[in-house]
């Protein structure tokens, strides 16, 4: 069990054993723990001017590229500020969105401190990076995560 402190509840998160976080697949068993702000800024697209549209298209991405193994569970992604509008917080298609009352990059590293599986970050953001490799979390851009939602 996953746990990650949110606003005083708890939120679980059920992750497979085994795996490790090199050289992941659909197999590990390692924890993507995607910063979707940072994800969702990294491309030009006007995210800017709906939020909460910008995530719920985001998630939708996730879930289908779930769906279809191009992604393997379990995903778990970090909504922040205006963008919680856009989803509403739990689990869907092996993906599951947690709002962060706050900071997301807090949440983000509460979750990377409580996995009992490997973890994989994406994110850009170099502090959050080397404060969530200091606990272990192998951090990935969001390259590598676009590259995985945009095939076919």
């Amino acid at each position: 069990m996953l746990e990650a402190r949110v606003s005083g509840d708890t939120v679980g998160v059920t992750t497979p054993s085994g795996g490790h976080a090199r050289g992941w697949d659909r197999q590990t068993g390692a924890v993507l723990l995607v910063d979707a702000a940072n994800v969702v800024g990294s491309r030009p697209t006007g995210w800017w001017r709906d939020r909460a549209g910008a995530a719920r298209d985001f998630v939708e991405q996730l879930r289908v590229a779930a769906r279809a193994g191009r992604l393997g569970p379990p995903v778990v992604v970090v909504l922040e500020g205006q963008a919680r509008a856009g989803v509403p917080a739990g689990t869907l298609d092996d993906v599951r969105v947690l709002h962060a009352a706050g900071s997301g990059d807090e949440l983000l590293l509460d979750v990377t401190s409580g996995a009992s599986d490997p973890v994989i970050l994406v994110t850009a953001d170099r502090e959050l990076r080397r404060r969530a490799e200091a606990l272990g979390a192998e951090v990935v851009g969001p390259r590598w995560l676009l590259a995985r939602l945009e095939e076919i």
